[in-house]
């Protein structure tokens, strides 16, 4: 993306004065995402991106579309629009988009020497947990995980934590629908979701035992950025057993605190 501003058109003349070719029309609609200094993100109307690319709303209406199936922008309940994560999972490849994973690395590797554990870093795409990065040791449980993957929310440590805190729309949405069980423990009620969740949001961790994986539990806990919005989670995976461990947990929540505190959180700002 550019991020130079789009000329001005008017809609009577748009037509006819704009010469630019269908790819520089939907990358001006992507520079019309370019958010203020300042801003955190940005959700837009298809007027205001008509407006910003300098587009009819028609033409507007139809590479929007486009944009949207692919994955590169995503359409909101109350029909405004945001950037998607498509380009976030196509991007985690390249220097420039790991901004995240680059930060967090520290941490999730000390959280790795401390435990000897499975250590996932997520963030939230759509109905699914998508992973940015998973270290893991040699001796650690299987799993199915894999950077680049995306997994349910509700079966797994980091997407319950990224469930817990996300907009209400967005948490109503998902449990509106069939919830998928993969394995006997596996929570697909929707209220008792919805409880589960709550403790989360009070306790400040999520606990998950044999939900996804047969023999594997999971400690999760938030990743918050300078405004206090969770935007990420980590987590360890490790083999069940019949007792939480007190120390693993401390670590879980030292980690997240770490790359919470590097993305520039801090606590007096919730």
């Amino acid at each position: 993306m550019s991020g130079k501003p789009v000329q001005k058109r008017t809609s009577g003349d748009a037509a006819a004065v704009d010469d630019r070719s269908v790819a520089a029309r939907l990358f001006a609609i992507l520079d019309a995402f370019a958010a203020p200094a300042g801003a955190t993100s940005l959700t837009l109307t298809l007027t205001a991106i008509a407006q910003r690319a300098g587009l009819p709303l028609s033409t507007t209406h139809r590479l929007v579309a486009e944009w949207v199936s692919w994955g590169g922008l995503a359409r909101h309940e109350n029909g405004q629009y945001s950037l998607g994560m498509k380009l976030w999972e196509l991007g985690v490849q390249t220097p420039t988009a790991r901004n995240l994973r680059t930060i967090a690395l520290p941490y999730l590797e000390d959280l790795y020497e401390t435990t000897r554990e499975h250590v996932h870093l997520a963030i939230l795409d759509g109905r699914d947990a998508l992973y940015l990065e998973k270290l893991s040791g040699h001796h650690a449980v299987r799993l199915i995980s894999r950077v680049g993957a995306r997994l349910p929310l509700h079966s797994t440590g980091v997407g319950l934590v990224l469930l817990a805190y996300a907009p209400t729309d967005v948490v109503q949405q998902y449990l509106a629908t069939s919830l998928q069980r993969f394995l006997p423990r596996t929570i697909t009620e929707p209220e008792a979701v919805r409880k589960r969740l709550a403790e989360i949001r009070l306790k400040g961790i999520a606990r998950m035992s044999e939900e996804m994986t047969a023999g594997s539990s999971s400690l999760a806990a938030p990743i918050r950025d300078r405004t206090g919005q969770v935007v990420a989670a980590v987590s360890i995976v490790t083999r069940t057993t019949d007792t939480v461990d007190s120390e693993h947990e401390r670590a879980v929540r030292l980690a997240a605190q770490g790359v919470s505190r590097a993305l520039g959180y801090r606590r007096a700002q919730q």
